[in-house]
């Protein structure tokens, strides 16, 4: 593995940039980077003691920052040290500029301000932890998406995620012999989408999560054939009510709530076209 050194330079958290880099670093196998994250860079002392650091450990230098003066300082000293810093975000507000026919505000870190969307995604959070695993099945109206499954297909980690895209989830869990709540019957707000999952797939899961809690395997809860009929019966509920189903056996957390944003996406623009 070789390794390198990363830099990632930003006035505000540094999120966008750690994500870009995952995403681009992912694409190249043999490679292991070693994150400096300097974040909330604001002032010239601050950026002083950034160029400090990345001549004590040259490497990749990547950055958003929106105040000119900031950038220049980083530019030059990179220069200085016979390396090139990265705009991360420049292709994209150019681009924007261009569409909208405006220049940007250069305020930095104006994603994280404590606004009506920031509150919103605290709100849909809120409403998620409070209606994990079926509870609170009274005012499922007020859902956006509720996701519906049999144990362990992901719906927890699923909910989250998209809640922090500002979307009210609840979850309820498909389990053998336990009708499902009948406050599910008539819903018209909410997106309802079946999750599914391929048996072996689902007996490892459960097998590998009993062994960590330290029960035994040897139940209706892992068995394979039991599992597979589980999924079966949970497959003939979504179907009968009609729910759009996603298979998890092969997709990231990322990529399910990416599939079910879509699907709620569309959905929205069916209703307003109604």
């Amino acid at each position: 593995m070789q390794r390198f050194h990363l830099h990632l330079v930003s006035d505000a958290t540094g999120e966008t940039l750690s994500s870009v880099a995952k995403a681009a670093l992912v694409q190249f196998e043999g490679f292991d980077a070693m994150e400096h994250m300097h974040a909330m860079v604001r002032s010239a002392k601050q950026m002083e003691l950034v160029l400090s650091a990345i001549q004590r450990t040259p490497g990749l230098v990547l950055f958003t920052l929106v105040d000119r003066e900031l950038r220049t300082q980083l530019e030059e000293g990179c220069l200085g040290l016979g390396l090139l810093p990265i705009p991360v975000l420049d292709t994209v507000m150019n681009a924007f500029g261009h569409f909208l026919g405006a220049e940007s505000r250069g305020r930095p870190g104006q994603q994280h301000e404590m606004n009506a969307e920031y509150f919103g995604r605290i709100e849909a959070m809120n409403f998620t932890m409070a209606h994990d695993d079926g509870l609170r099945t009274d005012d499922l109206h007020q859902a956006d998406i509720i996701l519906v499954g049999v144990s362990r297909t992901s719906k927890t980690p699923t909910g989250i995620y998209l809640a922090n895209r500002g979307l009210k989830v609840a979850n309820i869990p498909v389990v053998p012999g336990v009708p499902l709540p009948a406050e599910l019957e008539g819903l018209k707000n909410p997106l309802i989408v079946g999750l599914t999952v391929s048996p072996d797939r689902l007996v490892h899961i459960r097998r590998t999560r009993m062994r960590a809690l330290s029960e035994a395997e040897d139940t209706a809860y892992a068995d394979p054939e039991a599992v597979a009929e589980e999924i079966t019966a949970a497959r003939r509920v979504y179907l009968k009510r009609g729910w759009p189903i996603i298979d998890v056996t092969r997709r990231s957390i990322e990529e399910t709530a990416a599939a079910i944003y879509s699907l709620y996406q569309r959905r929205q623009e069916e209703m307003a076209g109604a």
